[in-house]
This record gives structure tokens, sequence and C-alpha cells, in this order.
């Protein structure tokens, strides 16, 4: 069965997103002192099976081909988002950031995410509609993103240097000492942004610039927005689990950036490339799969090297 998606549909949205997110709440409380991987790995893979779950609802009200591309759209916005929690591994680690702390900071990371996606991959949508040039526009942009990443060299991240980092310090009171988990504090009957509100400050901008590559990337995938934007919001939900599942292991991952360029390379060609070639969402799916489980494997491969 297939209709024409409508309010229904996205209150259907809504409501299972506040469901998934209510439940991990009862299930496994709030903010805590430290997030076992036991823990973050259950509700990392509860995450994954609502978004991957969610693939039968788009294919009960749409057709078997949107259900391919909605599963091709969430695992290409999973992979993008891994290479993201890097970043964020070493933010935490730079700022000393506690667990609980870090829990908190996630938790609005996740809220901001959610409220950029929406205005990035409406506003790209309705560019692909109106002028159809914003096609090889995007698709350029994937090119030179993925190129870019292919022969970026591996570097340390400097936080320090973040722009976001920089005007918040500049434009805002801030303190030097942290305060818990709170993100302002009043000092002398004046607000002062804690040390913690620095650290969300540059979460969002990153989440920000990462926005700029993944929204086109799914757009490329398809110009269904309810697939698209539904696709991305299930991926980003359990990415706070996540970052607690990979925060001990994401120096393994030695070939994931590589694996992510030529994803972004493939997807860039297939845009551009839309007018003369067609290629299939399964068949693009499985592409992405082959290029994302061979960069893992032999990351895996090179970590069991190397602690040999």
């Amino acid at each position: 069965m297939s209709g024409a998606l409508g309010p229904v549909d996205w209150a259907v949205f809504g409501g299972v997103v506040l469901l998934s997110l209510g439940l991990d709440r009862a299930v496994f409380g709030g903010v805590k002192a430290r997030v076992s991987f036991r823990e973050a790995a259950i509700r990392s893979v509860f995450f994954v099976l609502v978004g991957l779950g969610f693939a039968l609802y788009v294919r009960f009200r749409e057709d078997a081909n949107a259900a391919v591309t909605y599963l091709l759209a969430y695992v290409v916005e999973e992979s993008l988002s891994v290479d993201n929690l890097f970043v964020f591994l070493v933010l935490f680690t730079y700022f000393r950031v506690t667990e609980t702390q870090q829990q908190r900071v996630l938790v609005w990371g996740v809220l901001g995410a959610i409220v950029m996606r929406a205005v990035f991959i409406f506003l790209g949508s309705a560019l692909l509609h109106r002028f159809h040039f914003m096609t090889w526009v995007f698709g350029g942009f994937l090119l030179f993103t993925g190129a870019k990443l292919l022969v970026r060299k591996e570097e340390e991240v400097d936080p320090e240097d973040n722009l976001a980092l920089k005007l918040a310090r500049r434009y805002l009171r801030t303190t030097k000492e942290t305060h818990g988990d709170h993100f302002f504090v009043m000092k002398d009957g004046a607000r002062y942004a804690t040390p913690l509100f620095l650290v969300l400050v540059v979460v969002e901008f990153t989440d920000l610039l990462f926005a700029v590559d993944s929204v086109p990337a799914v757009l490329a995938i398809s110009n269904d927005v309810f697939v698209v934007y539904t696709s991305n919001i299930m991926a980003i939900l359990g990415l706070r689990a996540l970052y607690f599942v990979l925060s001990g292991m994401m120096s393994r991952f030695h070939y994931l950036g590589t694996g992510l360029a030529i994803v972004l390379i493939l997807i860039g060609a297939k845009m551009v490339a839309s007018n003369f070639l067609h290629v299939s969402s399964l068949e693009s799916l499985a592409a992405i799969g082959i290029v994302l489980g061979v960069a893992i494997g032999a990351s895996l491969v090179r970590g069991k090297e190397n602690d040999g």
C-alpha cells in the first residue's frame, strides 16, 4: 500500500521519535556519572533498530524503492556522523569534560542538530526543485569535499583554532572555572558563560559545518523530503549512545576517513551525472555498503596487527 504523505505521516514520525526517547529515558534514566560500554551498546542497538524499522513504515506509505532510499540515506548519515564524533572526542578531551558533562552537551547537541537539519534539508530541497542547476552545484561540492577528505593528512584538531570558540570568548562574559554541568552562572549580578557552554558552542558549530557536507549527500540520494529528513533524524538520535560505544576505540578506525571520502565522491558523481546515468537506490546502497565494509574491515585488521 502507498499513499500521499501528509500531516499524519509527520505526526507518526514525531510520535516514534518521542516514544523512542521516552522509552530510552524510562529504561536507562537521565544523565549519570558514567555510561558503561554495555549500556551504551544496548542503547545504540535500540536506536539503530528503531531507525531501520522506520523503513517499514516508509515502505507501507510509499513503496519498496522509497524504503531502500530511506535505508541508503540512513546509512550515509550514520556513517558520516561517526567521523564527526572523532572531533567531539578531541574537544571533550581537550577541555577535560567529564562523562556527566559530556552527556549534557550531547543532549543539547543532538537537539541543535535536529533543528539545523530541518533548516538545511528544507532549504536545500527547495533550491533543487526551483533551480535544476543546483544539482550540479551540490554534486560538484560533494566531489570537491570527497577529494579533499581523500588527500588530507592526519593531523591533530586544535580546538583553540575554532572560529566559534574565538567569537564566543570575544563577545561573552566567561568564567575560567567550571561549575558542574551548568552552562551559565551568576556572578556579581551578571550572567557568565561557563567553559561547558563554550564546548557546546563548538559542538554546535562543528555540527553546522558537518551539515554542509551531509545534507547535500542525502539530498543527492532522494528529493523526497520526508525520506531524507526522517532518515537523517533517525540516524542522529542514537549518536549520544554511539559516542560512548566508540569513544574508546575511535583511534582504530584508520581507514574510515578514506571510506567516507570515497562515499562522498560516489554520491557526488551520481548527482553530476544524473541527467544521463541512472543508478538505482539498491545499487547505491550496495556500493556504499561495500566501501564502508572494506574500510572498517581494513581498519580492524590493521588494529589487530598493531596490537600484535
